[in-house]
């Protein structure tokens, strides 16, 4: 071995001595020789080598691409084209193995190539580099590492914080809130659940008669309202006139807010089908490319498998999957359980807590309202992100596997929100789906201004919010819906701040601070305040 005058010339003597010159060290080399992929020692010390070995030799030495190691990378998959990273330079040495006669457990380590690896000689530094966390180079790294550990301390510091909680107060959970002895005794709430598929088989019967032409369009358009208001209304009665638990009621106004949904839609898309009936008989209209091979019939199937679907907007026929998997059916029922149990733990074991030593947040200290309304943001949002988990990504898939319904787009990636606009757009889609076919456009076609229409669209969710949580407590102090609305001002903010700005972090900050910090605690400590002086004032 000779290191000739130039520092990165490196010279390999030998029975039959190759030479690297200055553009073979171009890139330095990275990782050892494997014992398995590199040429055999008598392969390279054989002084009977022809020009291709001689060749083939060199391009084991030669570096993989990267410039900055100096240890070598020898026939390892990777870039095509080199040693190192090409199947085809991969062959070459295989081939020039086996014309020596040599097997696959002949092969071993170049001695040439591991003992001038690390010559001193070889630079180290060869060119501008920034560092991985520098402002130029930052989003080029995968930060998956960083996201690990912040789940890990999450896990670790939220894990402290439950023992000390259980070692500080014991174990808190009790049922009397959400479940009492008059829960066993909601059969009122029971039977008027059970009770609701009446309106769809009364609706089925009216687009039935509707399609024999048997009745006028005013009249259907008459009995579908009354189908319709009557849908809600019952459930509103009858939990009115029962002192049920909250919980009970909330799931029966859920039930019957989605029964409505979809009976809206149901009869919304009846309605819009004979209307392109007719229009095509006359030759008033032609029909779209998505209309013309949906043909126009009612059945009683599509509409039952309608009901339960995991969608509310109705049409004659969904993408279907092949089979149900039974093994991801049960796997998604076991987190099913555990997450809903972890939400019954933070709810009885800091939240209620949390709400019960706290004041009414109007008309109590201005600086205690709001340090209790951060005390409970934290265990508030844990709550939201499991509620969010179960239902929309759980259980809608559960059902969807089980109906082999196909999409099963129920939420897009609303984390990344920028505007509230957005947020809403993203966070529920069956829900922003109905809202975009039956009312949004609708309003639209009839000349209803753009924002006018936006307004009608929360006006319509801020009504079913209020619905949900107010008829099940028995008052109607109006927060869910004040704060839908205020919705209508915060999507104007945030899109004048994203336009300002030109920065999604600024919208995205907004966002959860709103939702998260105050939106939400805020909400649930009004309506509990007003619930238990409402409980205090009947007994």
């Amino acid at each position: 071995m000779a290191i000739s005058d130039s520092p990165e010339t490196i010279g390999i003597t030998g029975t039959s001595t190759s030479s690297l010159t200055d553009s073979d060290l171009t890139h330095t080399l990275r990782r050892r020789p494997a014992a398995a992929t590199t040429v055999p020692r008598d392969v390279a010390d054989s002084g009977s080598k022809t020009e291709e070995d001689d060749s083939t030799l060199n391009d084991l030495v030669r570096d993989s691409g990267s410039d900055d190691s100096v240890t070598a990378k020898i026939c390892e998959p990777g870039d095509n084209g080199r040693i190192g990273g090409s199947e085809a330079s991969m062959d070459s040495v295989n081939a020039v193995q086996d014309n020596k006669g040599l097997g696959e457990n002949d092969r071993g380590v170049d001695p040439s190539a591991a003992k001038f690896a690390y010559r001193p000689s070889v630079p180290a530094h060869r060119r501008v580099k920034e560092s991985p966390l520098s402002s130029d180079a930052i989003f080029r790294q995968s930060h998956a590492g960083l996201f690990n550990l912040c789940i890990v301390v999450l896990v670790a510091v939220n894990s402290r914080l439950i023992i000390e909680n259980l070692m500080k107060y014991g174990w808190l959970i009790k049922t009397g809130f959400w479940f009492s002895s008059r829960s066993l005794r909601d059969w009122p709430l029971l039977m008027c659940c059970l009770t609701l598929p009446i309106f769809p088989l009364a609706a089925f019967v009216v687009e039935k008669l509707a399609l024999q032409k048997s009745i006028s369009e005013p009249a259907v358009v008459s009995l579908h309202i009354i189908i319709t208001t009557t849908s809600i209304l019952y459930p509103v009665l009858v939990i009115l006139r029962c002192d049920s638990a909250v919980l009970s009621g909330v799931t029966l106004m859920l039930f019957a807010c989605i029964v409505w949904l979809k009976l809206v839609s149901y009869v919304h898309t009846n309605y819009d089908m004979r209307a392109l009936g007719k229009s095509t008989e006359k030759g008033d209209a032609v029909p779209s490319s998505s209309n013309t091979d949906i043909p126009h019939n009612i059945s009683l199937n599509s509409l039952a498998y309608f009901m339960v679907a995991p969608t509310l907007c109705y049409q004659t026929s969904y993408p279907r999957t092949v089979c149900v998997r039974k093994g991801w059916v049960f796997r998604q029922l076991v987190k099913l359980i555990i997450f809903t149990g972890l939400m019954g733990f933070i709810v009885e074991q800091y939240i209620n807590p949390i709400v019960k030593n706290s004041q009414h947040p109007l008309k109590g200290n201005l600086l205690y309202a709001i340090e209790r309304v951060l005390k409970l943001s934290v265990p508030n949002l844990y709550v939201w992100l499991c509620m969010f988990y179960c239902f929309f990504h759980l259980w809608l898939n559960i059902l969807a596997e089980l109906l082999c319904f196909g999409d099963r787009e129920f939420y897009k990636d609303w984390w990344n929100a920028k505007t509230v606009e957005e947020y809403w757009r993203m966070w529920n889609m069956p829900v922003h789906k109905w809202m975009v076919r039956h009312i949004y456009f609708p309003c639209l076609r009839h000349g209803v201004p753009k924002g006018v229409a936006i307004v009608i669209a929360f006006l319509v969710s801020a009504v079913f919010h209020e619905l949900c949580i107010a008829v099940p407590c028995h008052m109607f102090k109006l927060w869910a819906f004040i704060g839908i609305m205020l919705q209508v001002p915060l999507v104007l903010i945030t899109n004048y701040l994203q336009d300002k700005f030109r920065n999604s972090m600024v919208g995205n900050m907004i966002f959860w601070f709103i939702f998260c910090i105050l939106g939400q605690p805020m909400c649930l400590l009004l309506y509990y305040h007003d619930l238990m002086n409402r409980k205090g004032k009947a007994e």
